[in-house]
């Protein structure tokens, strides 16, 4: 096929021509490439040389994996049929390559030979990396059973890939169409959104969904108990038994924990928890299971001290003697406007789309001395916009956000990157990288500027966050630049990191206009959220350690040789008894669309998040204690964070990088006074 856009390399990905049919002429053609290039480098007679292997091998590689990162990405956020199909029949293939190469005994000896003494400091991290990685992915399996991880690696690859399409498939398949008498409480822009939703579907009513911004309304805000309940049981059973069962991603679970069992075993490690801590922070599994149980017995108290305050006033305030799980969001929002005098509503009025990127870009731009600046590049979706950062005028990276909820996108918000940075060994030339950020926010409705409530701007920083951890590296090794090369367990810090900065007054008083009279946002407001920060955040943290410790208790203690069927569901039931204060109904299938272990990559690894939590309020620590006396950011402070952690990408340990910012390694205490679990001490 001539003219295929995925073969066109000459700078940004042709989105808005990329097409179903291309995909597998363009996967055949650098399949071929990556191939030949793989034999080249392995001949006896190629040299065992970084730069050499890099021209010919890394070279192919990198442009095979642009151009599927290209359809990866089009198939999480434009999904049809037909695109589906496509992606699904390349996959296998592409997946039987990079197992290939992972897992060649000529190119691993290749890299064990070249002299580390011949390698810049980069290099030399990569190298360490890639000699590491060699193993993980079977380069020492030999015969049947290196033809057997192969098989391994293939079929998890299809597994997951169906997981998500039942996730989403589930998800997109559920639809009431309420009455105006059932939306009571129910903020106007939701209900305006749910009927223009049902408009379009040419249906009476108000169209309600499981995607978040209908999803969550309803269960804090809708006074209908019964709506509650319709759209709670319907969301905690998708992709389960209760559902359709061609989606039922419970025997896929079985299949895939099998697997994983499996892959451990034949790379000579216990169960697969100790198999995904070999390249992460984290020393074994047993270290990680400690420190949750830590953690969730310092937040115990906390969880026990918020679970009885809703109960309290659920009785007294709202006549709920006997709270269901449907209940909880409702009383929760219900209570903190009786505490604190606000509701996340009337806060979402000042947080319109635009004025939160333009605040967003500001702290940025302050503190890590870049501008931004929008960008033009052909993209899948009129809603996506497209921007560069600058440092001294010179272009650093480019990121596209695709900021809204729709039909036939993944929900949930991610960074991934489009392309690396890079001193290209083929050309010399330095290669910017690209990012994109994705959220799933509600759209504007008559005609009025998206709303955001305060926890989808946390989202945008958040995700900004790991963006800006990708494009500001000044690393020109593309495997350790940027995110590359980073400690799974450490790669969420600058992303949390940077959420901290939607609680500093000097940042919200420039990202607000109210929705109707521009208004920014009153301080006795902000106070207000400032009071309401911490509220219930013991049993967030304990539903955090909850899924975390599931996870890794999973990845570490099932059997999958000897579990019946419901034995997922039994180990959960036991982390609950175990860390959870709030009980959970029997119907619920919590790790149905626990996408993020069965096919996000975070397998015995999602315990980063509160991991990289220390980390991340440590570093913000910082950020207070050198804070000016109007409470601005300190300049040098960023400068030195951008320079320790961001430029630094993966270049080195994530603990040197953090020593080498903070001068020391991370402590508890901050994260515990961020969330307010601190026991306040007598006058």
């Amino acid at each position: 096929m001539t003219n295929n856009p995925l073969l066109d390399f000459q700078d940004l990905p042709l989105f808005d021509q990329i097409k179903p049919e291309h995909v597998a002429p363009a996967v055949d053609t650098l399949l071929a490439d990556a191939e030949t290039a793989l034999q080249t480098v392995t001949a006896p007679e190629f040299p065992a040389d970084w730069t050499a292997i890099a021209k010919v091998l890394d070279v192919a590689s990198e442009r095979f994996s642009r151009a599927w990162g290209a359809v990866g990405h089009l198939n999480a956020v434009a999904d049809t049929p037909e695109l589906r199909a496509a992606y699904n029949e390349a996959m296998p293939r592409v997946t039987a390559f990079w197992t290939r190469l992972g897992s060649d005994e000529r190119l691993y000896a290749k890299y064990k030979a070249i002299d580390p003494a011949t390698l810049n400091a980069e290099q030399r991290q990569a190298h360490r990396n890639a000699v590491r990685n060699f193993v993980l992915g079977g380069a020492e399996l030999q015969g049947e059973a290196k033809k057997r991880f192969a098989e391994i690696q293939e079929r998890q690859a299809e597994l997951s890939q169906k997981f998500s399409e039942n996730a989403l498939d589930a998800t997109d398949a559920f639809a009431y169409y309420a009455q105006l008498g059932e939306l009571e409480g129910l903020p106007e822009d939701v209900v305006s959104a749910a009927r223009a939703a049902a408009e379009a579907d040419g249906k009476q009513g108000y169209k309600l969904t499981l995607k978040m911004p209908s999803y969550l309304p309803v269960m804090q805000f809708a006074k209908s108990s019964a709506l509650r309940e319709k759209l709670y049981r319907a969301y905690v059973t998708r992709a389960s038994e209760f559902g359709d069962p061609v989606l039922d991603n419970t025997p896929l679970i079985r299949e895939i924990l099998a697997l994983r069992q499996e892959e451990a075993k034949l790379l000579g490690h216990p169960n697969f928890g100790e198999l995904s801590i070999v390249p992460k922070m984290a020393d074994s599994a047993d270290q990680v299971i400690r420190f949750l149980r830590d953690l969730a017995t310092k937040a115990r108290p906390f969880g026990e001290r918020d679970l009885a305050d809703l109960k309290v006033f659920a009785t007294q305030q709202l006549g709920l003697q006997d709270p269901q799980p449907w209940d909880w969001s409702y009383v929760g929002e219900k209570l903190k406007e009786a505490r604190y005098a606000f509701s996340e509503q009337e806060v979402k009025q000042y947080f319109t789309a635009p004025k939160v990127m333009a605040g967003l870009f500001k702290i940025v731009e302050s503190l890590f001395e870049v501008s931004i600046r929008r960008d033009s590049a052909p993209v899948w979706n009129p809603s996506v916009e497209f921007y560069r950062i600058e440092r001294n005028g010179q272009k650093v990276g480019q990121f596209y956000l695709d900021p809204s909820a729709r039909a036939a996108k993944r929900g949930g918000a991610w960074m991934d990157d489009v392309r690396a940075r890079w001193l290209r060994p083929d050309t010399g030339t330095l290669q910017t990288p690209i990012a994109h950020l994705v959220c799933n926010f509600a759209e504007g409705v008559d005609g009025k500027p998206p709303l955001l409530t305060h926890d989808d701007v946390t989202t945008l920083f958040h995700e900004f966050g790991h963006g800006l951890h990708h494009m500001l590296t000044q690393v020109n090794e593309r495997d350790v630049s940027g995110i590359s090369g980073v400690e799974w367990d450490a790669v969420e810090l600058p992303s949390q990191f940077m959420e901290n900065f939607c609680w500093e007054w000097e940042v919200l008083a420039h990202m607000t206009a109210h929705v109707d009279t521009g208004e920014p946002l009153p301080r006795a407001l902000f106070d207000k959220m400032i009071a309401a920060k911490n509220f219930q955040s013991g049993l967030q943290t304990l539903r955090q350690i909850e899924f975390s410790l599931f996870d890794m208790l999973l990845h570490t203690e099932y059997d999958a040789s000897t579990a019946q069927p419901g034995d997922v569901l039994a180990l959960l039931d036991r982390v609950r008894a175990e860390v959870a204060v709030m009980p959970a109904p029997p119907f619920s299938r919590t790790p149905n669309t626990f996408s993020h272990i069965f096919a996000g990559g975070y397998a015995a690894g999602y315990y980063s998040y509160k991991w990289a939590e220390v980390l991340s309020a440590d570093a913000y620590a910082a950020f207070e204690e050198t804070a000016g006396a109007n409470g601005k950011p300190s300049i040098e402070t960023g400068r030195k964070y951008r320079q320790a952690i961001l430029e630094a990408g993966g270049s080195r340990p994530a603990m040197e990088s953090f020593k080498a910012f903070r001068g020391r390694e991370p402590q508890l205490d901050a994260l515990l006074r961020h969330q307010g679990m601190v026991e306040a001490q007598p006058a």
